[in-house]
């Protein structure tokens, strides 16, 4: 009898690619030229790897305080792998030297890159880098107008670019412990040029590639994008221009009390852009209303879409789901997005990627909670929350956290990252249904 082989599929490929990343990340940052003061140790150099290449932003160590500058230079590389992909940079890399792309190589980076199909694979991975670094040079331009000024033209240079690449990867990491540790963007929350360059990068790099493509393709012709493009911006735009809204009348009285009418708009739009997995914050979390942290939660596990830096369950799987419900309250059995029928398989996909995201969030609060009973459930929700979407954004409790609960907290990032579906699936063995047709079963639902 034969044994059966653990075979590399693409996701498996993927999931250790990023292992072994974080792996270097972590041998790296153990070293003493990284760190200030005391050398890390693994966990903590394991934490920040982790954190970094899943583009997260949950950190155990202040960035400008904890990291010499080289240290920072490793995060940062580690951002800028993590948010393209490194399948992405290795494929840039055997077009460079001039290799062909095989079937199976074009196989892995369409799961990497967020591609719906074969073809087109490899002008998708041409435009992804030039497209990433030109948005990134414009980002860190535009933010060195102020920082230079600040910080002074070498730390101020250095700056622009960390802030715009940490920005556009949906990273969430900063250096501003230069002036307040642990402090993100919040010395700038009333200046538009900081918050609205970060505020872009944010929103172009949850995007996705796929939508990248499409929009400089067909451009403003609305009835040329693809279903994907359409789902994206319009489930995109709801959440922003919804999220501000809601921020605005929920925070005006609570961590926005104080500011000018003008002032709550811009912060209260900063509020609903970052936890679409950025991790930057222009206000002090702690002084948040209970409805503006349940908010914050929600758009935090949406995330950003498909294909893109930004992690969480993803706009088109929530625009499937909420026209899935839409159609069932209406009696109908197709679903229909503009003017296209879901494919049922989609559906249940929907399904499944939001029951999981969900499970293992309930089971990282109930285990951090084991491990440290003495932490807020609430404040435990927040952090589990966002490190499962790859946010960054955290009411304080990281450093403190056990170590225990700062494994639970890493492969919450991983998962994140790669995927809660590719994760399960790395573990297990597709099986093919039995041939055999069952009876169907009938029970009572809802």
């Amino acid at each position: 009898m034969k044994k059966k082989r653990f075979r590399l599929t693409p996701a498996r490929l993927i999931s250790l690619g990023f292992i072994l990343v974080i792996l270097a990340g972590t041998g790296l940052l153990m070293l003493p030229a990284a760190s200030k003061g005391e050398s890390a140790g693994f966990l903590d150099a394991l934490f920040t790897a982790t954190s970094a290449t899943c583009v997260t932003g949950l950190v155990v160590r202040d960035t400008f305080t904890g990291w010499t500058t080289f240290g920072q230079a490793v995060i940062l590389f580690l951002i800028q792998l993590g948010g393209l992909g490194f399948m992405t940079v290795i494929t840039m890399i055997s077009y460079a030297l001039g290799k062909h792309l095989g079937l199976y190589n074009r196989k892995i980076l369409m799961q990497s890159a967020g591609n719906t199909s074969l073809s087109g694979i490899g002008s998708l991975i041409r435009r992804i880098v030039p497209f990433t670094f030109l948005f990134e040079l414009a980002g860190a331009t535009a933010l060195a107008i102020r920082f230079v000024p600040r910080f002074g033209w070498a730390r101020g240079i250095w700056f622009s670019v960390f802030h715009s690449i940490s920005a556009f990867c949906n990273a969430g990491f900063d250096l501003m412990g230069a002036e307040s540790p642990y402090s993100s963007l919040t010395a700038f929350q009333t200046d538009p040029l900081v918050t609205l360059t970060i505020s872009m990068l944010v929103i172009i790099g949850g995007l996705g590639f796929l939508v990248w493509r499409d929009l400089s393709q067909s451009k403003l012709h609305w009835s040329k994008y693809q279903l994907h493009t359409k789902l994206v911006v319009m489930t995109t735009g709801v959440l922003l221009i919804g999220g501000w809204l809601l921020f605005l009348l929920l925070e005006s009285h609570a961590s926005l009390e104080g500011l000018s009418f003008g002032d709550k708009l811009l912060a209260s739009f900063f509020e609903s852009v970052t936890p679409r997995t950025a991790g930057f914050n222009t206000v002090d979390l702690n002084s948040m209303s209970n409805g503006g942290n349940v908010l914050t939660n929600v758009l935090m596990l949406i995330g950003g879409s498909p294909g893109s830096t930004a992690g969480g369950i993803k706009t088109t799987t929530i625009a499937v789901l909420f026209l899935s419900t839409l159609a069932s309250a209406r009696g109908r059995t197709r679903v229909i997005a503009c003017r296209y029928s879901i494919d049922r398989d989609l559906i249940r996909q929907a399904c499944s990627i939001v029951c999981l995201y969900l499970l293992m969030a309930i089971t990282a609060v109930v285990a951090i909670c084991a491990f440290d009973p003495a932490m807020d459930v609430k404040q435990v929700m927040f952090e589990a929350n966002s490190a499962i979407a790859t946010v960054g954004l955290s009411l304080g409790i990281t450093p403190a956290l056990s170590a225990a609960s700062h494994v639970v907290l890493i492969l919450l990032m991983y998962a994140g990252r790669i995927g809660v579906l590719t994760f399960i699936l790395v573990f297990s063995e597709r099986s093919t249904e039995p041939p055999v047709d069952r009876p169907n079963g009938k029970l009572l639902i809802g």
